[in-house]
């Protein structure tokens, strides 16, 4: 696949990006680079593509397949692989947003609790401190909450919610 220069700005942005959200930047890059392309690739043209490692390819692409954001397609004549991005944004979005929730999110509300249980019978920790971690619990647990009921929102609604931005607080006065 031959890239342009604003396909490279992309892809080369989406590795930083990715880099700072705490995804490894090929990762990332791979995931950008299936995205814009409108066939599925194998893993040697991706590999090719991108001037990475071969063995890299095939460790990202796992990454990406456990996320849920990436596919695997064959074609007729072709034994190999190939793989695909989701292009449907909000889909990604979502599946992001999930990902992020059961691997951060729900560890720390666990542990959270455990502190929380831990700490009344706990003597030696000092009041003050039990409770900023209930603080922290009550708060992970309102955005947990909060989000398990907008995934429920279907999404023109949300995307109306979202567009809305600030305006939101004008109607939650009334």
């Amino acid at each position: 696949m031959k890239l342009t220069p604003i396909m490279q700005k992309y892809i080369l942005h989406w590795g930083e990006m990715g880099a700072r959200w705490g995804v490894n930047r090929t990762v990332a890059q791979i995931h950008a680079l299936l995205y814009l392309s409108p066939e599925p690739l194998h893993a040697e043209e991706i590999a090719e593509t991108l001037s990475v490692a071969r063995s890299n390819v095939s460790t990202s692409i796992k990454e990406l397949q456990s996320w849920g954001l990436i596919k695997t397609s064959h074609l007729m004549g072709d034994r190999r692989d190939h793989f695909e991005s989701l292009k449907d944004l909000w889909e990604m979005f979502t599946i992001i947003i999930e990902e992020r929730k059961r691997r951060e999110i729900d560890p720390t509300l666990t542990m959270l609790r455990s502190c929380e249980l831990e700490g009344s019978t706990d003597e030696e920790t000092p009041e003050e401190i039990k409770q900023r971690i209930s603080d922290v619990m009550q708060f992970m647990e309102t955005i947990s909450t909060w989000y398990e009921q907008m995934r429920h929102v279907p999404r023109p609604a949300l995307v109306k919610l979202f567009k809305l931005g600030s305006k939101v607080t004008g109607l939650l006065s009334k």
